[in-house]
């Protein structure tokens, strides 16, 4: 095929996505042991499975697999002992082949010793997962579920109804109220529960810390002190008009006893980190917005103990993702977005001013800090670098991180990148990256990725949608990121609030026309792809300009009316743009469907049915629109709608994975380049 480079991974597809790739990390309370969640295809090629590697600290040594099964092993976490725990549904060996076991078919806690084979630790109706673990003390809190309508505490009374639903096939919900799905899988049938692990006490194996929680602990994350004395957790609230909000509580762990932190009304509270002194937790107050103005978001410091004041934090224009405290609690790790990039900074608790920035040249997450406070380990990702461990000295700033061994390498990249900052006309900069074909190829077709989100940033890998692949094809691919993208201040995304589609476009359009200016572009031969709010752009530019030859648009929003209140995120959507009748202006300037008429581009429909963020019912009325607009021969219409009947926002598995990159690069070949368009064999 004309520009595939058949040495390189990236242009066997087949071979691309069955690469391992890093999703964790996980460090030792000792210091001495960091190990690593890998995820590769299952033998079948049918699904991704993760198994847990040991890293070495050091730049010299090699990684070592700790643990196998068919099953896959995910979030590793150590008691002070040096044990690792870890979530799997593997088979319990000891249980024997007719022994009545509830490990095997739901996910269960797991022990791997430091020597030794691993060992069954904790299993529980409905499947238990790793919440948070103290550091001093062998406190274990993990995520539980329980059937909607089973008393709290008959553990054999859910379970039996388990085993009655499942073998009369009932999948019937009663709701109670909002929400009532979220990503790709419905909600109602069960209670999420935090649970106190342990192994050693007969009388209560796994103790329900939350009982009648209903909804509360959905998608909320908890954090224990070192001892395992104080557990903090959001707490979902629900309020009047299907609107809800995240609270912060304090549970005693021995106790069970909750109390409320902190419940403010029109203000939610995210991901909160516990010092390990349990006197101090950082959280995330953020609130959605308006139509008159953006959310808000501050990272906060607030005291557990006595009446100190609540500190929010001056990050600059990071918009932070993650962060943890060091282990003598004086310090906070925050990583985030910073201006096309990514940073990590090191605050100090007690004032809460940022004292250094330990990085600012990629996008970081898992952090794990060292216990004697030299170190922080964390992942390193960039456009040009897959997800890898890496060292940062707490003592340097602005530093390049030692690399270490990884199981999983970025294969040699099949072209180079460019960094690029366009100025507008409004006397704003555009931060894009431009990943190239090798030199000698020719003038390379064009295209332009947009981002979703859109309150993210081009500033990392991506394994979904990897513009290498295309690279190895002879594509030039272009990544900005316009007005609504984060890590350049609020202002930036004030700019285009509430989600403007003609100043984003604006914003794209200038950094496109600059950069086909360059001698490597050929303008004449051009696409535009997006997905999730990029393909909601996509959607809308191709109701405004012809001047591409091709539109792939995944999980994109169409009819604004209709996402806003079918999507699980509706309170948000509604909260913030109201309906057609509040703002009739609104919704005729940035809804595409209003500009179906206006479509002369070949476009590429990509949708998955389990997708709740953008329902599946948006690609379907595009696709409908699409095909009554058309005026010739139904065979002559030039669309065409990829549907993943079993995946959701993401694509997730490896052949749907690769079906998708082949219906992707094919069809942008065909109206592109001119080439055949041959179907994927998968399909």
């Amino acid at each position: 095929m004309e520009g595939v480079d058949q040495d390189n991974v990236f242009a066997e597809l087949n071979a691309f996505t069955a690469l391992p790739r890093l999703t964790g990390l996980a460090l030792s309370p000792d210091g001495t042991r960091l190990v690593a969640t890998v995820q590769q295809p299952d033998e079948k090629g049918a699904r991704y499975t993760s198994s847990i590697w040991q890293i070495p600290l050091e730049a010299t040594g090699q990684p070592t697999r700790l643990t196998r099964s068919d099953k896959g092993e995910t979030s590793p976490a150590f008691l002070p002992n040096g044990s690792m725990l870890f979530v799997s549904a593997r088979p319990d060996p000891d249980a024997g082949k007719d022994a009545d076991s509830d490990s095997g078919d739901e996910p269960a806690l797991w022990l791997l010793p430091p020597s030794g084979e691993p060992q069954l630790y904790a299993c529980r109706p409905g499947g238990l997962g790793l919440a948070t673990v103290a550091r001093d003390r062998a406190v274990v809190i993990a995520f539980g579920r329980q059937l909607a309508g089973t008393p709290d505490g008959e553990a054999d009374a859910d379970a039996q109804r388990r085993s009655t639903r499942k073998d009369r096939k009932i999948t019937a919900i009663l709701h109670t109220g909002m929400p009532i799905r979220y990503w790709d899988h419905e909600l109602g049938d069960e209670s999420p529960r935090l649970v106190r692990v342990d192994p050693a006490d007969d009388s209560s194996r796994e103790r329900d810390l939350t009982p009648r929680a209903g909804q509360a602990l959905h998608e909320t994350s908890a954090s224990v002190d070192a001892n395992g004395t104080t557990l903090v957790t959001s707490w979902r609230t629900r309020r009047p008009g299907g609107r809800f909000d995240d609270t912060l509580v304090r549970i005693d762990t021995a106790s069970g006893t909750r109390r409320v932190l902190v419940d403010e009304p029109g203000a939610s509270f995210h991901g909160p980190k516990l010092s390990p002194d349990g006197a101090v937790v950082a959280v995330l107050r953020h609130t959605d917005g308006s139509y008159a103005g953006p959310f808000e978001h501050q990272l906060q410091l607030r005291p557990l103990r006595g009446k100190g004041a609540v500190r929010e934090l001056d990050l600059g224009d990071l918009m932070p993702n993650e962060w943890t405290f060091s282990a003598d609690g004086k310090t906070l790790i925050v990583a985030g977005d910073l201006h096309g990039r990514g940073a990590v900074l090191a605050v100090d608790v007690r004032s809460g001013a940022v004292i250094s920035s330990l990085a600012t040249d990629a996008s970081y997450s898992s952090l794990c800090p060292s216990p004697d406070g030299r170190y922080v380990y964390a992942l390193r990702s960039a456009i040009d670098e897959a997800p890898t461990p890496v060292r940062l000295d707490t003592s340097a700033e602005h530093q390049t991180p030692r690399r270490l061994p990884t199981p999983a390498p970025t294969p040699e990249l099949p072209g180079t990148l460019v960094e690029l900052t366009v100025p507008t006309s409004d006397g704003n900069r555009v931060h894009a990256w431009l990943c190239l074909p090798p030199d000698g190829e020719g003038r390379a077709p064009l295209m332009l990725w947009i981002h979703g989100g859109p309150f993210t940033s081009y500033n990392s890998w991506s394994w979904r949608w990897t513009p290498w692949t295309a690279v190895a094809r002879g594509y030039a691919v272009l990544m900005p990121d316009p007005a609504l993208s984060t890590g350049y201040g609020m202002e930036w995304i004030e700019r285009a609030w509430p989600h403007r589609a003609g100043l984003v476009w604006r914003d794209l359009e200038t950094v496109l026309d600059a950069v086909e200016q360059r001698p490597e572009i050929d303008a004449s031969r051009t696409a535009c792809l997006g997905a999730s709010f990029g393909g909601y752009m996509t959607n809308w530019v191709a109701g405004h300009t012809d001047r591409f030859d091709a539109i792939v648009t995944h999980a994109g929003l169409w009819a604004l009316d209709q996402q806003h209140t079918t999507t699980d995120g509706a309170q948000w959507k509604t909260g913030v743009f109201g309906t057609p009748a509040d703002h009739p202006d609104w919704y005729a300037e940035n809804s595409p469907h209003n500009f179906v008429d206006k479509i002369t581009t070949p476009m590429l429909i990509v949708h998955g049915n389990r997708d709740y963020r953008v329902p599946i019912s948006e690609a379907l009325r595009l696709w409908w629109d699409l095909a009554r607009h058309h005026p010739g021969d139904p065979d002559s219409m030039p669309h065409r709608f990829l549907q993943l009947t079993s995946e959701n926002h993401w694509v997730l598995s490896p052949a749907n994975a690769e079906i998708w990159y082949e219906t992707v690069l094919g069809f942008c070949d065909q109206h592109v380049r001119g080439l055949p368009f041959t179907p994927s064999g998968l399909l």
